[in-house]
């Protein structure tokens, strides 16, 4: 099954979406509820989903820098959930995680977050319990922090890039949301990519008009390869976190599932000639992801480079050469990758973890365990060396704290949350330990997370 842009199964014509709302939340009341939308182009079948509020994404939620956020999580669905406030440098009994940091909230209970928001940027809030289905089936939605000077731009646009496993006949989620052949592989994927819930996402825009575009990757395991056309960048912003200088875009934007990157653009293409994001398609095409239709000119003139966003506080890592080196193997899958596995302290076999669905482990451990991965005081520095012995790549997030990556020259890349790992090779983040509490680290590809590639770190 398969959906593009020009036809959605079988080379039918596709017709115009109607749109789902894209709203900003202004209630204290965060309710998980089923709704029906229209994902796939009209003609086909609606799909019921799982919501915020009613809406495909949630709806989007933007405070300023420093403020605090109170939602009351409703739960209206049958099955149990959690909220988690993904990036964010949270109080550990707000993160969300179900089986670590709290209960899953049951049907028709309730659970108040409430939390400060130390840093401007892009982040985003997510279902953490059964992630898998629970984001496959809708439950995410944006949350943007604003700085208190924002950068001189003449829109601010938040782009949730996502893709949906349909099934053309009914109009619902396709497949098995355990099936083993996704799970043991590179993960659901979806036949139909869009952003906002929109199959046909689109914007105006004038000549010379200078936009910042907040992408977000909310998919389950598909890692985003973008390209701009009609359209000169620079990335200004990485998971929430600003960098230092302003990088202008020359090459393809990779998006890891979870990741965040922040670009400012300005539109160069003339009235009636393309600009569009670019996205690589899995028939090895270039498809348009956001179309932009220019319409007028806003300037005359160019501008120059944009400033660097504000600093986020307390972020630098230091300590490196007296810390520790902690390894973390990423090990199972397919291709014999489970059979292989070194596990340690497991109480069953390979044969009893894979008829469980468990396929995946971290640190020779399958799901979260009793023990953490690693302890660090309080202030500590914390150095782990993310290996990669699979044959697909695994996007690591660590809650609660961002990390910087460390070049075998020992130089320190731009601060994350999430980074990505290609199959046989590493990726060493360092961090300073300095949020209490028991925080999870895991594969974002949700399929492999909830199949056993999910650890965590303690902070005392």
């Amino acid at each position: 099954m398969s959906f593009t842009r020009r036809a959605f199964c079988a080379g039918l014509a596709a017709a115009p979406l109607t749109r789902p709302a894209w709203a900003q939340a202004e209630s204290s009341r965060l309710t998980a509820r089923a709704a029906t939308v229209q994902l796939a182009p009209e003609g086909y079948p609606a799909t019921e989903v799982w919501s915020y509020d009613g809406l495909l994404p949630g709806p989007q939620i933007r405070l300023q820098q420093g403020s605090r956020l109170s939602r009351r999580l409703v739960n209206d669905l049958e099955v149990p959930t959690s909220v988690h406030w993904h990036g964010i440098r949270i109080d550990n009994a707000m993160d969300g995680v179900a089986g670590l940091t709290q209960d899953a909230v049951p049907p028709g209970g309730t659970f108040d977050y409430a939390f400060e928001l130390p840093d401007a940027g892009t982040y985003w809030y997510h279902a953490h319990t059964n992630s898998m289905e629970q984001v496959a089936r809708g439950l995410s939605g944006a949350l943007i922090v604003e700085e208190s000077a924002p950068p001189d731009v003449d829109r601010d646009e938040v782009l949730m890039l996502d893709d949906w496993l349909l099934d053309p006949e009914t109009g619902s989620f396709a497949g098995n949301f355990g099936n083993p052949m996704m799970r043991s592989h590179a993960g659901r994927m979806g036949n139909l990519v869009g952003i906002n819930g929109r199959y046909d996402f689109s914007l105006e825009a004038q000549r010379n008009e200078r936009l910042r575009l907040r992408l977000i990757n909310a998919a389950n395991a598909r890692i985003f390869v973008l390209r701009l056309e009609g359209m000169r960048g620079w990335t200004v912003a990485l998971d929430g976190m600003p960098l230092a200088q302003p990088e202008q875009v020359s090459a393809e934007i990779i998006l890891a599932p979870a990741q965040r990157v922040d670009l400012i653009v300005d539109v160069t293409a003339d009235e009636g000639t393309p600009a569009a994001l670019l996205s690589y398609a899995d028939d090895d095409s270039w498809q348009a992801l956001a179309e932009v239709s220019v319409t007028g000119r806003k300037s005359r003139a160019t501008r120059g480079a944009p400033a660097p966003l504000p600093p986020n506080p307390r972020m630098e890592v230091t300590g490196l050469a007296d810390a520790e080196i902690r390894q973390m193997r990423m090990e199972g899958g397919a291709m014999r990758g489970m059979a292989s596995a070194r596990f340690e302290g497991q109480d069953m076999g390979f044969q009893q973890l894979v008829q469980r669905g468990q396929f995946w482990a971290l640190a020779g451990q399958v799901g979260l365990g009793d023990a953490p991965f690693a302890r660090y005081a309080r202030g500590e520095t914390a150095r782990i060396r993310l290996v990669n012995d699979t044959v697909f790549p695994h996007a690591m997030h660590l809650h609660g704290m961002h990390f910087r990556t460390v070049a075998a020259d020992g130089s320190l890349g731009p601060m994350r949350d999430t980074v990505l790992v290609m199959p046989q090779e590493s990726a060493e983040i360092a961090f300073v330990a300095d949020n209490p509490g028991k925080w999870l680290l895991h594969c974002h590809m949700l399929g492999h997370a909830g199949s056993g590639m999910t650890n965590w770190i303690e902070v005392a």
